[in-house]
């Protein structure tokens, strides 16, 4: 059905429930998963940078991890690590699902910190209105409040 599936991943929990569904669009067929992890930096002054997470490096060795095990299975499986400014996440997974002709993009609907969302808004979200590919957004199962 499709030629490449995108998964894109921050390593947080939420991706890592979307993470089924994008192997079950590739399972049985010669599709691609491209698994695509943004490292988002905040800049400092004098070209100095950090990244937006302390743990991205274990977060990237996660990933890495992830993505030996889907080869392992037999799946046609690739990594793409790209940056971004903070809050730059969706477009930089958009050009990359673009630039790979992806049939659509798997995320999770929460990002590492409920606080990521409120301050540079859902990545899902803007994923949805940049509208590159189709987006399958995984709902993390979390309760919902009747306030």
């Amino acid at each position: 059905m499709f030629d490449t599936v995108v998964w894109a991943t921050d390593g947080s929990r939420s991706a890592d429930l979307a993470l089924p569904y994008a192997k079950q669009l590739v399972s049985g067929n010669d599709t691609r998963l491209l698994v695509v992890h943004c490292e988002e930096i905040l800049a400092g002054g004098s070209q100095s940078s950090v990244p937006v997470h302390a743990n991205e490096e274990n977060l990237r060795t996660k990933i890495e991890r992830q993505v030996r095990g889907l080869v392992d299975e037999g799946m046609n499986a690739a990594l793409a690590t790209v940056s971004a400014s903070a809050g730059g996440a969706a477009q930089a997974i958009a050009e990359v699902a673009g630039k790979e002709h992806a049939g659509v993009i798997v995320v999770g609907t929460r990002g590492l910190t409920a606080d990521d969302e409120l301050m540079l808004g859902s990545v899902t979200q803007q994923l949805l209105h940049l509208g590159v590919a189709p987006v399958l957004a995984i709902p993390d199962g979390g309760a919902v409040s009747s306030a």
